[in-house]
């Protein structure tokens, strides 16, 4: 992936919080954003989306030019015209392009992101399961996510998520990679950004219980024969201390 290292960026948020009436502290239940517009020079590139409590409601694909919902549910309950998208990222570029002839193309700081891998539900081997890769900490919101199998390019079952913005202006993106867990296979979660030297691999694969030796499964049937004897011999040895017992007691007479 080339990448120009020389990127302006325009955000422009407009966040509602939502809470109870009433005390002196505004404590937030909920928070929206609704309308985050992000556009910078490389590319070029913008992103329109609504979010609520952290998660994505829906963004506007700016090439196809219509709203795509995160949950097709959504669409039931709301509805959004792309067009008021288009119209806000149109001023945003515009205003981008004042800022840099006046900074003289000043270059974003680059942050290290950070990646975690896991799956979504607990591994069987067999079974249907889903890769996630968490990326954090992203600025400038530049970044190339792929997978790869045993060291191979997967791009059948992957999909991703647009940047969520958060609080200290960095983002995050979320990858996701469908998958049939194998003892075989193992993946990693490539990452391309301008903080990062090189492409970071983030490796996964399944943990698979190990084996038993045939010498561990020997000992191990042994050492439950011997308990099993032991047992045995135990409580053979009460029951004929029982039936002595028992036997003294009943040939003692009256005094």
């Amino acid at each position: 992936m080339i990448l120009n290292r020389v990127l302006i960026l325009g955000t422009l948020i407009l966040t509602i919080m939502m809470s109870p009436s009433g005390g002196e502290e505004i404590v937030a239940d909920h928070v929206a954003n609704y309308g985050i517009n992000v556009y910078q020079s490389y590319g070029p590139s913008g992103q329109f989306t609504h979010e609520f409590d952290g998660d994505e409601e829906f963004y506007v694909d700016l090439e196809k030019k219509e709203t795509v919902w995160r949950l097709p549910v959504f669409s039931t309950f709301r509805s959004f015209d792309p067009q008021g998208a288009l119209r806000n990222l149109a001023i945003i570029k515009q205003n981008l392009n004042i800022l840099t002839k006046r900074s003289n193309q000043t270059a974003a700081t680059n942050e290290v992101p950070e990646v975690t891998v896991f799956s979504k539900s607990p591994v069987m081997l067999g079974q249907p399961n889903t890769l996630i890769c968490l990326v954090d900490n992203i600025f400038p919101p530049v970044i190339n996510v792929t997978w790869l199998k045993n060291r191979h390019s997967v791009t059948e079952g992957v999909s991703e998520t647009s940047f969520f913005a958060k609080g200290d202006h960095s983002f995050s993106k979320i990858s996701y990679l469908t998958f049939l867990p194998s003892a075989e296979d193992i993946y990693d979660c490539k990452v391309e950004h301008w903080g990062l030297d090189e492409p970071l691999l983030k490796h996964w694969e399944p943990e698979v219980p190990t084996p038993m030796s045939e010498l561990t499964e020997t000992v191990v049937c042994a050492l439950g024969l011997a308990v099993g004897l032991v047992g045995i011999v135990m409580g053979t040895v009460f029951i004929i201390q029982g039936l002595r017992s028992g036997g003294t007691s009943r040939h003692q007479g009256p005094l």
